[in-house]
């Protein structure tokens, strides 16, 4: 085989590996591929199971393929699908599963492990990196309980698209080098309703620089005795290979203590970014929380089209929506006391030194939420009620979470329908004149317009810009019309606001556009690029990739529909909520 016209780049057959999890942590001392529970180990080595099918390659991140430092050329291989589907071997590649445990919905689950993902390694790059490379759906594993090891379709594209739509839009995630379909097919009962279908398989091939979970820790301390002393090997690993500025901190409790306090950093950090962007994860289960503060998992995830608090794509969680919008952030927060329960467990840290690092996650979700939703704003500074009254309003009109911040950064400051320079210098802050505006608002409820059409009309009569009308439900406005003059009174005040900071208006706008994407990947339209995958055209996949490669611009070229809230017909289960069938 030719190497890569470009010295840098590799080939699939020179990619550099170095696979220190294998190396230097105690793996599972049974060989054969069977179910079992695995003790006194980290990891078995397993090889993926070939399908015996043909794979194809659906889609490609060509900056995955830069990590790597592998040439995007290797990607169009035939052998590149082979190779990441699991049907052939990866030269330099030790293949094993994860043994680590976790809590489900709030319940110990005991085991669980990677039950159909396989790391094929480590790799290196020139900048001295280290990625895994994970297949996800390429066999059974002896963790893979009762299911068989493999992955569909519409879960491999979602996984593919979210991954790398998540890094455009700046939050941190593991990646995706690939999808693969297999060409075989997988039985599945999406809705565990007894209605079990054949559907088309598929492979992710995730990327990151760990996999390590919460719930590695957790595991060999429910299990107890020798195999506690797990927990202080993988975290030094971890530690060593990714918080290697740690190894300054004198070792002992003190450096445990000082890791956990950024692991807990990180993870609010992660919840704050979630929240500003309206997306639920859907399984915040321990087993589903990265070690690295990583987006990881991404089963029936779901960006919010209307707002609403209690919204959660997952429908295992209806009943509790333990998961929730609303309550994803104390979710967390409950996962990252488990990991420090599990090293106060090892004693690796005390009880002061854990509650200490576990105070951080509040005060980095508040920082980094709060920074959010003022740049949104187009403020220097969050403005508490401003928000509030914003989110209730929006709650009340069902408005369209992403298309609503947005249409608020093409807004001008002042114009005809505002007095805004007379609200500043009348304001003596915005929750007195918020105060002022709920009053305005407290009129009895006016009688349901005549139509949605009249509610529109209504809302343009009012100064409500066409943007910002187009984001709200026209259904809400007509039944609640009180609800326009409450949008009308809060840009009052909202203008004020920008008045009293003074930005430039090009400022100003730039500001909350670079904090408000234009384009994420709405559950409908990942189903059209599902449904047309499954039929074997893989062209709106890649029309949707190119839009969410560059989320914050405008993008007018781009076709309306990826801007658009979902279609009537598109609202339905298994689109806009999933079960975790996968």
């Amino acid at each position: 085989m030719a190497a890569a016209a470009d010295t840098k780049l590799r080939t699939l057959e020179d990619m550099r590996f170095n696979n220190t999890f294998v190396h230097e942590l105690p793996g599972d001392k049974e060989t054969s591929n069977t179910l079992r529970q695995v003790e006194d180990a980290l990891y078995s080595l397993v090889q993926p199971t070939p399908t015996g099918s043909e794979p194809t390659t659906v889609a490609y991140s060509r900056d995955v393929a830069g990590l790597l430092d592998l040439d995007p050329a290797e990607c169009e291989r035939p052998e590149f699908a082979m190779v990441m589907s699991g049907a052939a071997p990866l030269p330099g590649s030790q293949s094993y599963a994860q043994c680590y445990g976790g809590h489900q919905f709030g319940s110990w689950a005991g085991q669980l492990g990677d039950g159909r993902a396989i790391t094929l390694g480590e790799v290196v790059n020139s900048q001295g990196q280290r990625w895994e490379l994970q297949l996800k759906g390429a066999g059974k594993t002896p963790y893979s309980r009762r299911a068989d090891g493999r992955a569909v379709m519409r879960s491999s594209i979602r996984e593919y698209v979210a991954s790398e739509a998540m890094e455009a839009l700046g939050v941190p995630t593991t990646r995706a080098l690939c999808c693969i379909a297999t060409g075989d097919g997988v039985y599945r009962d999406m809705f565990y309703n007894g209605n079990v279908k054949i559907e088309p398989g598929a492979v992710v091939c995730r990327v990151a620089p760990s996999f390590v979970r919460f719930g590695t820790f957790q595991l060999p301390v429910s299990r107890g005795g020798m195999q506690v002393g797990l927990v202080k090997l993988v975290a030094d690993y971890v530690i060593r290979h990714h918080y290697p500025h740690l190894m300054e901190v004198p070792e002992g409790s003190a450096r445990y203590a000082a890791w956990l306090r950024e692991v807990v950093e990180r993870t609010g950090r992660l919840a704050g970014l979630w929240q500003g962007l309206g997306f639920v994860h859907g399984v915040l289960n321990t087993d589903n929380m990265s070690i690295l503060g990583l987006t990881i998992d991404y089963g029936p995830y779901g960006f919010m089209d209307s707002f609403d608090p209690g919204f959660t794509p997952n429908m295992t969680d209806f009943q509790g929506r333990r998961y929730c919008y609303s309550n994803q952030p104390q979710a967390v927060q409950w996962n990252c006391v488990q990991l420090a329960n599990a090293l106060f467990s090892a004693n690796l840290v005390g009880k002061e030194e854990a509650e200490a690092a576990l105070a951080r996650y509040a005060e980095e979700l508040y920082s980094t939420y709060n920074g959010k939703m003022a740049a949104k704003l187009g403020l220097q500074s969050h403005d508490q009620a401003l928000t509030t009254e914003l989110l209730t309003l929006m709650a009340g009109s069902e408005a369209d979470w992403t298309n609503t911040f947005r249409a608020l950064a093409h807004i001008p400051s002042a114009d005809s329908s505002s007095s805004s320079s007379s609200s500043a210098a009348n304001n003596n802050g915005s929750s007195s004149s918020l105060a002022a505006a709920d009053q305005e608002q407290d009129e009895p409820n006016l009688p349901p317009l005549a139509s949605p059409e009249a509610a529109v009309a209504a809302a343009v009569a009012a100064g409500l810009p066409q943007r910002l009308i187009d984001a709200l439900s026209a259904e809400q406005l007509q039944q609640q019309p009180q609800l326009i003059e409450g949008w009308a009174a809060w840009l009052r005040v909202w203008k004020g606001r920008l008045a009293e900071e003074g930005l430039p208006e090009g400022q100003r706008m730039a500001m909350q556009a670079a904090a408000s994407p234009k384009f994420v990947p709405r559950q409908h339209l990942l189903q059209y690029a599902i449904e047309a995958a499954e039929a074997g055209d893989y062209s709106e996949l890649d029309r949707l990739m190119q839009v969410l490669e560059r989320p914050y611009d405008e993008q007018p070229e781009a076709d309306a529909k990826y801007s658009s809230k979902p279609p009537p017909e598109m609202v339905r289960p298994g689109v806009c909520v999933l079960s975790c069938s996968s």
